[in-house]
């Protein structure tokens, strides 16, 4: 009989869990590809305003059919409102170089679409993970400000023909560059005035008023050492136009018939109670004008009022009467600063009425302006530490865009008051940056080295965006321009009015150390943020 020999069982082969597995990173790959060429995109539309002799652009907006002509990153893409999440990082980062130093609004976004080119060709060619090139682009962050540190000049505040140099080199990209000579120094000017001794760190730029007055050119623009109301004084009844030694109060009450607390009607059914009522009135806002015209008070600020009207023809007839000078509908966010200014306190009641909370001025007169008229506060005693500048040009377009320079100016004397170092301009910081980067980027090791060498490359579309701009050959100027710094010449930058490259500190094209570093910082972390996204959930 055969013998049946069962077979050993066999071994199922399990799987290793070391086996590779294919993953489908496509998806991911394309919502970094779409963010990073959307932002591109963004940093190529205000490419061409970069520096000295860029262009400027118009917009239009359709709603209102409002025009306006700049050259200002900040504003230019405040008003582009891109609808893309990523482009509108970069439109966020314009605004947040604006805050933190005032210029470089422009220069922040072309260098942040810089760094994305080369990200993309790190990801996409250098088969560079995401997070390494974000790790990379951060020790490069904190290695080139460590590098402009020890390049950058210290500046003494003293030294008002250097402030001066700072703020012209922000004003010379401007569309009132021509102008800069009368700019800078009434931007110093303004700043240095509203600077606390006990505080210099601090500078609030609320404290400086500007006006914006039609007529005239900008060459009219000056700085004024008191107030100015961009109104006219009241004339009902002849009241007064100007008035010497003058007392100023600052009222937030009406002088005007009380009203009752919830909306009913009285009904007068008789002519003797009419008449008692308008007489009642006339005792009413009589008693108030002479309990103010009692403490001496000779000009009153009445502030607008949205309850009832703040004064009738009445009260201004019997205030015109009692020779007071009337400013009235003055806007209650101008509260804090006239009050700043006149170092006086604003009165909410009549009976607190009283000597001590007014504030005291040489003359208070109206004076026409352009077209219109203007009250001015000048002398005043123990004036607060503010200012204001009266802007003028020939129309609303170049009115507007002068404010935005002048705002530029005074950020850039701001940074210095803040962190009182200079760097040179002209493309100079970020050439010998890019050169010191990558040497230090041979020092290192793999992909970190490899990163790092890209991004240096990428600081030179500064200079060369300024080449181009200018109309000159960027890529000859910068060839020379890193042979310039190779052989030890720092401060070597691009010239564009002799379209060469020169010392650029005997120029005096400077900057402030602290817009470059903002740049800089802010530049690859928006980058960092824009790389970590590799995908987009919609949600409802």
């Amino acid at each position: 009989m055969a013998a049946v020999v069962s077979a050993p069982p066999v071994a199922r082969a399990v799987p290793s869990s070391k086996t590779e597995t294919f993953t489908d990173t496509k998806r991911r790959d394309d919502v970094r590809h779409a963010n990073i060429e959307a932002a591109r995109a963004v940093a190529d539309a205000v490419r061409t305003s970069l520096g000295p002799r860029g262009m400027d652009k118009m917009i239009i907006t359709p709603s209102s059919n409002e025009v306006i002509i700049t050259n200002d990153g900040a504003t230019i893409l405040s008003q582009m409102s891109p609808l893309q999440p990523a482009a509108r990082m970069l439109a966020d980062l314009s605004r947040s170089q604006d805050t933190a130093a005032g210029d470089g609004t422009t220069s922040v976004v072309v260098l942040a679409g810089a760094i994305l080119r080369k990200s993309q060709h790190l990801l996409s060619n250098a088969a560079a993970h995401p997070t390494a090139v974000a790790d990379s682009l951060h020790k490069f962050s904190q290695k080139a400000v460590s590098i402009l540190r020890s390049i950058a000049i210290p500046v003494d505040l003293s030294d008002r023909d250097t402030l001066i140099k700072s703020a012209s080199t922000a004003l010379n990209s401007k569309v009132v560059s021509n102008y800069s000579s009368l700019l800078s120094p009434l931007a110093v000017d303004a700043v240095l005035s509203i600077l606390d001794p006990n505080n210099p760190s601090l500078v609030d730029l609320r404290d400086i008023k500007i006006v914006k007055k039609l007529g005239g050119t900008v060459d009219d623009t000056e700085l004024i050492k008191g107030l100015v109301f961009d109104k006219k004084a009241s004339h009902t009844a002849g009241g007064p136009t100007r008035v010497e030694n003058a007392k100023i109060a600052v009222i937030q009450f009406q002088i005007s018939p009380p009203k009752t607390d919830i909306e009913q009607s009285v009904v007068v059914s008789d002519y003797t109670q009419m008449d008692r009522i308008l007489r009642e009135e006339r005792a009413y806002i009589l008693s108030m004008v002479k309990k103010i015209k009692n403490t001496g008070c000779n000009v009153l600020l009445i502030q607008k009022s949205i309850l009832r009207d703040a004064v009738t023809d009445l009260s201004l007839h019997y205030l015109a009467k009692a020779k007071i000078l009337v400013v009235k509908d003055i806007e209650r966010d101008d509260i804090e600063f006239i009050t700043k200014t006149l170092n006086c306190l604003p009165i909410a009641n009549i009976e607190h009425f009283r000597e001590d909370k007014l504030g005291f001025a040489d003359v208070v007169e109206e004076v026409s302006v352009g077209e219109s008229k203007v009250v001015r506060v000048t002398g005043i005693k123990n004036m607060g530490r503010t200012s204001t500048v009266v802007v003028r040009g020939s129309n609303q377009l170049v009115i507007d865009e002068a404010e935005r320079s002048l705002h530029d100016a005074l950020c850039v004397v701001r940074c210095l008051v803040n962190e009182k170092y200079l760097i040179a301009g002209g493309g100079a910081p970020e050439i010998e940056l890019s050169r010191q980067l990558a040497a230090w980027a041979k020092e290192l090791h793999g992909m970190e080295s490899y990163c790092i060498k890209e991004f240096a490359e990428a600081l030179e579309v500064i200079p060369y965006t300024l080449a181009e701009n200018a109309g000159l050959n960027p890529v000859s100027i910068v060839t020379e321009l890193r042979n310039r710094h190779a052989r030890g010449e720092t401060y070597a930058g691009i010239n564009v009015r002799k379209g060469q490259i020169t010392n650029i500190l005997e120029e005096n094209v400077v900057q402030p150390l602290l817009v470059s570093t903002s740049a800089i910082t802010l530049a690859t972390e928006c980058v960092r943020m824009i790389l970590k996204i590799d995908d987009i959930v919609m949600v409802r």
